[in-house]
């Protein structure tokens, strides 16, 4: 089976606010608000509740079917409903066809999966593709955690984010990071490497998207991290697990993470795009992502 790692380094080199809306709560007592307005205990008061305004959705979910028929995907995605993309490689498609498909389909792509030795190895190229397609954020989606098992090695990576993340932001971009599970395992003396990460690495340069999955799938704490590192958490994967111990990965909605509570500090964590993803959706990604759409459409935090 082809990694995302593997899938994102092939597929790229080839190439070269949440609206508010209103929600009536149940007063709990006597109390003043803004204004100097009371309120009776049993009454009903107009609060301001959230939905996420553009949803979005990364592409590897649906690689399969891109693959197959790339303009015809992205028309169904906008179909569903999205109105954000993330790509995972282009598979052959020009930059300017790209972007002409994207505004054909009232899509934007704020950011983009890449390997982290194509872009220390090939930047200028690829951040002149991002900004001809709109991107405004680079993303390493993986690393060879297999090779990094001690706490000098995850710093050497920060250092490489941060080298990264001077040439993003010199080229009018940011550079972020997306986790798996190994990141926030603790390593042999207990640290976790996520952990060393934020720590080491310049909060003005470098970016986290957190997979919200393979945090909670890891035992991390998302409101944890967003409460200890406020606004570094710029865009997240939102996809579903069931209860604990098994933590296996469903659409959304159809597992038992609590939404509310994580979107509810969105603003604390510094989110401004969430992306829907499902590593292995099954026979029709389509409908997965229709499935994780359409929950997210109606959802109030």
């Amino acid at each position: 089976m082809t990694t995302r790692r593997e899938f994102v380094s092939g597929a790229a080199a080839a190439l070269g606010a949440a609206a508010l809306v209103p929600r009536v709560a149940t007063a709990l007592g006597r109390g003043s608000i803004p204004g100097g307005w009371s309120i009776a205990r049993g009454a009903t008061l107009a609060v301001a509740a959230e939905r996420i305004e553009r949803i979005g959705v990364q592409l590897y979910t649906v690689r399969a079917e891109m693959r197959k028929d790339f303009a015809a995907s992205l028309a169904r995605i906008a179909q569903i409903g999205y109105r954000e993309v993330e790509f995972a490689g282009y598979f052959s498609q020009t930059p300017d066809r790209v972007r002409a498909l994207l505004d054909e389909n009232r899509l934007t792509s704020p950011s983009v999966h890449l390997a982290i030795e194509l872009l220390e190895s090939d930047f200028g190229a690829q951040a002149a593709v991002a900004k001809t397609i709109g991107q405004e954020t680079l993303i390493v989606p993986s690393l060879n955690a297999r090779t990094l098992t001690t706490t000098d090695a995850w710093k050497g990576i920060a250092t490489r984010f941060n080298t990264l993340g001077a040439k993003a932001r010199d080229a009018g971009l940011r550079f972020a990071f997306h986790n798996h599970a190994s990141e926030a395992t603790a390593m042999s003396d207990g640290t976790r490497p996520f952990d060393v990460l934020l720590g080491e690495t310049d909060p003005s340069l470098v970016d986290f998207q957190m997979d919200l999955y393979w945090m909670i799938k890891a035992g991390g704490d998302p409101l944890a991290y967003f409460a200890s590192n406020p606004g570094r958490f710029t865009s997240v994967h939102v996809k579903d697990a069931t209860a604990a111990p098994e933590l296996a990965m469903r659409d959304v909605g159809a597992g038992s993470v609590d939404w509310k509570a994580i979107f509810a500090k969105r603003s604390q964590a510094g989110i401004k795009h969430f992306f829907v993803e499902h590593d292995s959706p099954g026979a029709d990604p389509f409908a997965s992502v229709k499935a994780s759409h359409d929950y997210l459409a109606k959802l109030e935090f």
